[in-house]
């Protein structure tokens, strides 16, 4: 079977990370092999990486750089091997964010942005990526509820704002590859359009 590589992406608080163990249960039922992941991390130093940029206060420019040297090693020890093994890897979050949080809520510039995917990911892109969409406003009265927040969770409404606009943008840059997935909506309903969107893109 060939890989697929499936990323599920949205502002902190728009429910992806329940949605990705329930998915892959599902494409282990139809007889894939699956590798569930996450970015930052994914690998040890990965890992390591993705605890400072949560929680040591950096600028914009390091922090950037910090993630796709996370993603390198990444694609190279996880990602990478798991597609040429046929596998479908599910990840939370990648480049798109990256995009969305460092390029639109960070302000960092699209074009350095553009030449460090380029030269990390050497072509790699998702398959498919499922956009949980959620008003900001509401993702932070969940996020309130749900734990204490890290630097990112801790950004105003205003930063996330901007964040959902990065991924806007990336949607309209490559609608080909994304569905995005109403996260307003009942978990019921929301668990069956990426059910929906998986059967389109992957069988089973």
């Amino acid at each position: 079977m060939t890989g697929r590589f499936i990323t599920f992406e949205g502002i902190d608080g728009a429910g992806k990370s329940t949605h990705i163990e329930p998915a892959a249960a599902r494409l282990r039922g139809v007889g894939r092999s699956v590798t569930v992941t996450r970015e930052p991390g994914g690998t040890e130093l990965a890992e390591s990486l993705r605890k400072a940029i949560l929680h040591t206060p950096m600028d914009g420019i390091t922090e950037t750089l910090l993630v796709f040297a996370a993603r390198r090693d990444h694609i190279g020890r996880i990602i990478a091997p798991a597609l040429a093994r046929g596998e479908v890897v599910l990840c939370d979050r990648f480049t798109d964010a990256t995009f969305a949080y460092q390029g639109f809520g960070r302000g960092q510039d699209l074009a350095l942005l553009d030449r460090l995917e380029a030269a990390v990911q050497q072509g790699l892109q998702p398959d498919l990526t499922l956009w949980f969409d959620l008003d900001p406003e509401v993702a932070a009265q969940r996020r309130a509820a749900a734990r204490a927040a890290d630097r990112f969770e801790a950004e105003d409404l205003a930063f996330f704002e901007r964040v959902r606009a990065g991924y806007v943008a990336r949607m309209n840059a490559a609608a080909h590859r994304f569905v995005r997935v109403d996260a307003s909506l009942d978990r019921r309903e929301v668990e069956r359009r990426v059910v929906e969107a998986l059967n389109a893109h992957v069988g089973g």
